[in-house]
C-alpha cells in the first residue's frame, strides 16, 4: 500500500490530545461552609487530588479515537498499484485577445475566464489530466499534460490579455494533435467568440465545449487609420480616421488629433449603432512624427479607443529610368510629382544611391539594389520558364490593390507577352487566361514590379491609366513611404528594422516607459523584436538611431464585443455556448474535517454542561 498524500499522518498528532482532555480532571467549583467536620471524606479528596487523573475505560474516547485515525489515515490517500483505466485529458483554451479586456462583466472577461478555467481543474477526478493554452496572436503553453491541480492553477494565473486579435485556428490544431488517440477528451474554449477566421477550420472530430463570456456590446472603437500626404499641398498631410459603433444605440464622442502629443484638432462625432463614422482632417506637419487619434468617451473595451501613426516628410523620390527610348514612359514619370527622374539608355553598377530603376526591356549587367519596375525583362531566378503568348486578354484584374487604384485595363490591347507561371514570392495584379502580365511582391528584400509585355507593343500608353499606373507603382516602390508604412504594425506581429551595419544590441522603450534589451547575432541585417503584445508608441534604439514605430489593434472584429451564442467553423458545423458547469467537484477533504470539527466541538460541549 502507499499513500499519495503521506504528509497527512501530521494530523495524527491529535490522538494525544484527545486522550490528555480525558486524563484532566474537572474544575472543582469552591464554596464556604461553616464547619468541615461532616465534609473530611470530600476534603481529603480535594486535598490529594492533582490536575490529572487515572484513565479509565471509556467507550467515547475509544469512538472518538477511532474516528480521528480513520480520518487521519483517509487524508493520507491511500492507494494500492495496479491496472487503471485511462483518464479524461482537458485541453483548456484560454482566449486572451484584446475584446477579452472588456469590463462589461467583472473585473473584466479575461478574469472570469479564468475563474472557470480555475473551477474545471477543480472538477478533474484523479487520474485525470489537463493542458492549458493561451491563445492571442499566437499560441502559447502554459502548461504541459498534468494531473497536478496546483500546478495547472498556476498556469492558469500566469496567463494575461493582450492588446492582439486572436488566432484560434491554431490554437485549435495544437489541440487537436494532443487528444488523438484519446478514449475521452474535451477541448474548453473560454472566449467570447470575437474570432474571425475559423470558416475552414475542419472541427466535426474535436470535441469542442465553448464557454461564452460576456454579457453586452457597448463599445466604440477606432478601427482604422491612415495618414497620406495632401495631392496639393506637400507641406500638410491628410489623417483619416475610421470609428465603428457596435452597441445598438447612437453614441456621441469626441475625437481627438495629436502631433508628438500636441493637441491639433477636435471633432465631435455622432456615430449611429451598428455603423462606422469617417472623419478626414487636414492638418501642417513640419517635421517627422507620431499622430495620435483618441476617443474622450467611456465605453466598455479601452485597448482600441487610441491609435497612432508614425508620418515622415516627403523627401523627392529619386527615379533612374533605364530605357532605349521609351517616350511615353519617360513623359509619364516627368509628370509624377515630387520625383527627381534621370535617364540613360544602360545601367552602369547596381545604383544604390537609387530609390527607384525602372528596367524598360533592359538587361542589366548588375542586377540594381534598389526597388524595380521591371517592364518585358525578368531576373534569373524569378520564373521556373519563361514562353511567349500571343494576344492575351485581360480576364481579371485586383482592382482592390494600390497598384490598379483608378487604373482600368478594359479597352487595352496588347500584342504579345511573356508567358509564365505565378510564382511563390508574388501577386498577380493582372492577368489573362493563359499567363499573369502584371505581378507585385517582395524578392530577397527587394520590392519588384513586373510587366510581362512591352508597353509600346499595346494600346496601354494611349489610355488615361498609363501614367496613373506610373504614378501608383512609383509610391509603391518608394522606400520612403514602404519605411514610413513598416513603421506600424498590428498587435502582436513582430517589428523588423533593417540595420545599415552589424551591431550588437540594441534597446526598445516600451508604451509604459520600461526598456527592453535585445542582443543580436553577429552579422544580423536586421533588429526583430517580438514584443508587440501592447498598442501604443514604441521606440526602438539601435547605434545612433533611435526611430518609432506604434502598435495598434485596428480590428472591427475585436471590437465588436458581443459575445457569441455559437462559433460557426464553416461547412464543419458549429458549437454553441454551455450553460452548464461540471459538478463533481472533490469534497472528501472537506467532510473530513469537517467531523473532526464535529468531534471536537462534541467533547468541547459535554465538559461544559457537565462544568
Amino acid at each position: 500500500m502507499s499513500f499519495l498524500a503521506p504528509t497527512a499522518f501530521a494530523f495524527a498528532a491529535a490522538i494525544p490530545v484527545v486522550i490528555v482532555f480525558y486524563l484532566l480532571k474537572r474544575k472543582r467549583v469552591v464554596k464556604l461552609v461553616s464547619s468541615s467536620l461532616l465534609w473530611q471524606k470530600f476534603l481529603a479528596e480535594t486535598q490529594a487530588s492533582a490536575p490529572f487523573q487515572k484513565l479509565r475505560h471509556n467507550w467515547l474516547l475509544i469512538l472518538q479515537i477511532l474516528m480521528l485515525a480513520l480520518i487521519v489515515f483517509a487524508l493520507t490517500r491511500p492507494y494500492f498499484s495496479g491496472d487503471q483505466k485511462q483518464g479524461a485529458l482537458y485541453v483548456a483554451i484560454l482566449d486572451a485577445s484584446a475584446s477579452m479586456q472588456a469590463t462589461d462583466v467583472e473585473p473584466s472577461r479575461f478574469e472570469s475566464a479564468r475563474d472557470e478555467a480555475r473551477d474545471l481543474v477543480s472538477s478533474m477526478k484523479d487520474n485525470d489530466q489537463m493542458v492549458v493554452l493561451r491563445a492571442a496572436s499566437n499560441t502559447r503553453v502554459m502548461q504541459s499534460s498534468t494531473g497536478e491541480k496546483g500546478a495547472l492553477r498556476r498556469a492558469i494565473d500566469a496567463c494575461e490579455p493582450s492588446d492582439s486579435p486572436t488566432r484560434l485556428v491554431e490554437a485549435l490544431k495544437l489541440a487537436q494533435t494532443l487528444i488523438e488517440n484519446r478514449m475521452f477528451a474535451e477541448v474548453h474554449l473560454f472566449s467570447d467568440g470575437a474570432i474571425d477566421e475559423i470558416e475552414g477550420m475542419h472541427i466535426k472530430d474535436i470535441p469542442v465545449v465553448y464557454h461564452k463570456v460576456g454579457e453586452r456590446s457597448d463599445n466604440l472603437g477606432v478601427v482604422q487609420l491612415d495618414v497620406k500626404a495632401h495631392p496639393d499641398d506637400p507641406a500638410q498631410k491628410a489623417v483619416f480616421a475610421s470609428v465603428g459603433n457596435y452597441s445598438e444605440q447612437t453614441q456621441r464622442t469626441q475625437l481627438e488629433l495629436r502631433f508628438n502629443n500636441q493637441m491639433l484638432a477636435s471633432r465631435s462625432l455622432n456615430v449611429p449603432g451598428g455603423t462606422n463614422a469617417q472623419e478626414v482632417f487636414l492638418v501642417p506637419q513640419s517635421e517627422d512624427g507620431v499622430f495620435t487619434v483618441t476617443l474622450s468617451n467611456e465605453d466598455d473595451l479601452k485597448v482600441d479607443n487610441q491609435a497612432s501613426a508614425v508620418s515622415l516628410m516627403p523627401h523627392p523620390v529619386k527615379v533612374l529610368l533605364v530605357t532605349p527610348g521609351n517616350r511615353f514612359l519617360e513623359k509619364s514619370l516627368r509628370s509624377i510629382p515630387n520625383t527627381d527622374l534621370e535617364v540613360v539608355p544602360a545601367l552602369v553598377g547596381d545604383a544604390a544611391d537609387q530609390d527607384v530603376v525602372v528596367l524598360d526591356g533592359v538587361i542589366p549587367s548588375e542586377w540594381p539594389k534598389p526597388n524595380v519596375l521591371a517592364i518585358n525583362v525578368a531576373r534569373p531566378g524569378w520564373f521556373a520558364a519563361v514562353g511567349e503568348v500571343e494576344y492575351p486578354s485581360v480576364v481579371d484584374a485586383k482592382a482592390t490593390h494600390a497598384l490598379l487604384r483608378f487604373v482600368n485595363f478594359d479597352t487595352v490591347d496588347i500584342a504579345r507577352s511573356k508567358a509564365v507561371k505565378t510564382p511563390s514570392w508574388a501577386l498577380p495584379i493582372v492577368e489573362s487566361q493563359q499567363t499573369p502580365l502584371i505581378l507585385a511582391g517582395e524578392f530577397e528584400r527587394q520590392n519588384v514590379i513586373w510587366i510581362g509585355f512591352d508597353t509600346l507593343e499595346s494600346t496601354w500608353p494611349l489610355r488615361v491609366a498609363y501614367p496613373i499606373f506610373m504614378q501608383n507603382a512609383v509610391e509603391w516602390l518608394n522606400p520612403a513611404l514602404a519605411n514610413a508604412a513598416e513603421l506600424s504594425v498590428r498587435s502582436g506581429e513582430p517589428f523588423r528594422l533593417p540595420l545599415l551595419e552589424s551591431l550588437g544590441a540594441a534597446s526598445v522603450e516600451l508604451p509604459d516607459g520600461s526598456t527592453e534589451e535585445l542582443v543580436l547575432d553577429e552579422g544580423a541585417t536586421e533588429v526583430l523584436f517580438g514584443g508587440t503584445t501592447r498598442q501604443g508608441v514604441y521606440r526602438i534604439t539601435a547605434g545612433t538611431n533611435s526611430t518609432p514605430f506604434c502598435v495598434n489593434l485596428l480590428d472591427s472584429v475585436e471590437s465588436n464585443i458581443l459575445p457569441q451564442e455559437e462559433l460557426e467553423f464553416g461547412k464543419y458545423g458549429s458549437v454553441a455556448a454551455t450553460g452548464s458547469k461540471r459538478a463533481n467537484v472533490e469534497i472528501w477533504r472537506w467532510i473530513a474535517m469537517t467531523g473532526l470539527c464535529v468531534l471536537l466541538f462534541e467533547w468541547w460541549f459535554y465538559h461544559r454542561r457537565t462544568a
